[in-house]
């Protein structure tokens, strides 16, 4: 399936989700929909037996009613599982749970950013480097961290297509550029 088959579940699913008058919290659901993947991803079995166009319709949404319930999901989302199974799309769950991150996270005026550290953070400075960005980004920011020694000290953050360096390889990189230049 295409990321942009994949989009249009998602998009339909964030349009549902955000409808005030279906009450399912958004963030709740992508919590659920991780669950119902990460499931998915233990039992091989399972997942084959989901994707299996021997196995019928009936009996797959018998087990993924019996998963949704087990993991507290609201009709709608449930029904929505329903949809996916009918029309053979569950291999795709991943990129659909994905893409309506990235939708929710669009709508809801939040932007990722991924943050490498030369050290690991503790919770307090990742809260505190997440407000900074969100200073700088003018927008909430939920960032993805990941270490990376070689950058001597500091951080850099990418949002989007720009790119923030605070690390001391980085300014290293950019002395030498204007030392090379003024030689």
């Amino acid at each position: 399936m295409s990321t942009a088959l994949a989009s249009r579940y998602a998009r339909a699913l964030v349009d549902i989700v955000l409808d005030p008058k279906n009450g399912v919290d958004p963030h709740a659901a992508a919590g659920q929909l991780i669950e119902f993947e990460e499931t998915l991803r233990e039992s091989h079995d399972l997942r084959t037996a989901l994707e299996s166009p021997a196995v019928a319709g009936s009996k797959k949404r018998g087990v993924v009613g019996r998963i949704a319930g087990q993991l507290g999901m609201p009709p709608l989302l449930k029904n929505f599982l329903y949809v996916v199974i009918d029309r053979r799309r569950i291999a795709q769950i991943g990129n659909i749970r994905q893409s309506y991150q990235t939708i929710l996270d669009e709508r809801m005026g939040v932007v990722r950013a991924e943050v490498t550290t030369a050290a690991p953070l503790d919770e307090g400075q990742q809260a505190e480097a997440a407000a900074q960005l969100s200073r700088v980004a003018g927008k909430q920011v939920r960032c993805e961290f990941t270490v990376d020694p070689t950058l001597v000290g500091g951080m850099t953050a990418r949002i989007g297509s720009t790119i923030y360096d605070g690390s001391v390889r980085g300014q290293l990189a950019s002395l030498r550029h204007r030392l090379v230049a003024e030689a």
